[in-house]
């Protein structure tokens, strides 16, 4: 069985939950006086049981339900030990909202949902599958203000597909993919388009209009995403992804564009889309991959080499005469650099010249 996550808009009850929110900042808070307290008198870590067990009869004086309670503590605890912290950040007046339930609280009601005795209505943009409702299961909000419930479902795991038809894709700034098939992804470049009305925004101190100007070009910027993705998925059986790092080079001149491109958003939905649809992804090293001639294997004298020469976008292989689209190329190493699940070379092999 596999685990899925269903995101919809709330929209009722906007207000309750902003109490709510603020009740569960008082519960994460005191998680972290009480953790302080044991680091100060050197006592035992406080653990989620433990700290269920000093906020128990709580719920109602605070106006929560006794499971978010419960789940706060808990994921209190598994936030300290996942980061390997002493103590956690407090949750104030400027922390997004957030509201986290047990599975098990939460009720279906036709296209809305009931929970703790009030019936939230979403907006349903999409049909959620039958199945088990389970923990981390949350309310969120976003910096607009706007609520989100995620619904965590177990779902079957789907049969995966043959690996008949695989794809090998090149990463890139002036593209945003471009595929071993020759096709290009164009970029969407979100951020450019309203670069200059979001400085002016800044500039005048608009701190409501920057916001929405930030939400609208992450919304833009997701949904083309999830878009191009989606297709992918669907044509190909198998997917192979160049491990560009988008970290490394948002320490360059060039971070706004990489940041803009949100390569590694792309690769996650790649990776979550695929395995919920029954295809084969993989990420390869994609060292040398737009220097070697995906035709013959060879390392030409007559490649492009090095920074200086990112301005050619089409060369020919002076071993065998093939011209190649610099990126139509790396695409194509790529994908011959994969697993031999796909029914290429093996990695073995690999570009016989390397």
């Amino acid at each position: 069985m596999t685990t899925q996550v269903y995101r919809y808009r709330v929209k009722s009850l906007n207000g309750l939950l902003n109490q709510q929110a603020r009740a569960v900042n008082y519960v994460w808070n005191f998680c972290n006086d009480t953790q302080k307290h044991a680091l100060k008198w050197r006592k035992p870590w406080p653990t989620g049981f433990d700290l269920n067990k000093l906020t128990s009869g709580s719920s109602k004086e605070l106006g929560l339900h006794s499971g978010a309670v419960n789940a706060v503590c808990e994921q209190y605890a598994k936030s300290r030990q996942q980061f390997n912290r002493p103590y956690l950040r407090y949750r104030g007046r400027r922390t997004l909202g957030w509201v986290p339930l047990k599975g098990r609280d939460l009720k279906r009601e036709g296209d809305a949902f009931r929970f703790a005795g009030n019936t939230f209505r979403v907006f349903n943009s999409r049909p959620l599958p039958e199945g088990k409702i389970k923990d981390g299961t949350c309310f969120s909000q976003d910096r607009c203000g706007n609520w989100f419930l995620n619904i965590v479902v177990e779902a079957a795991d789907v049969p995966v597909r043959t690996p008949e038809r695989g794809v090998g894709i090149d990463l890139g700034l002036k593209d945003l993919a471009t595929l071993s098939t020759g096709e290009k992804i164009e970029h969407p470049r979100c951020f450019r388009e309203l670069e200059t009305q979001l400085a002016q925004a800044q500039r005048a101190r608009k701190k409501r209009q920057a916001t929405n100007i930030h939400a609208k070009i992450a919304n833009c910027r997701m949904d083309f995403l999830h878009k191009a993705s989606t297709d992918i998925v669907r044509r190909f059986d198998y997917i192979a992804v160049g491990n560009v790092s988008s970290s490394k080079l948002a320490r360059t001149r060039m971070a706004k564009s990489v940041h803009d491109a949100s390569w590694h958003s792309f690769k996650q939905m790649l990776a979550y889309k695929s395995v919920a649809n029954g295809a084969w992804y993989e990420e390869v090293n994609e060292a040398f991959s737009s220097q070697v001639c995906s035709n013959c294997g060879a390392l030409p004298d007559s490649r492009p080499k090095g920074i200086a020469d990112l301005g050619i976008r089409c060369w020919t292989c002076s071993a065998c005469g093939c011209e190649h689209d610099r990126d139509v190329n790396a695409a194509k190493n790529i994908l011959n650099k994969s697993s031999a699940r796909s029914g290429h070379r093996a990695p073995a092999e690999g570009i016989p010249c390397l």
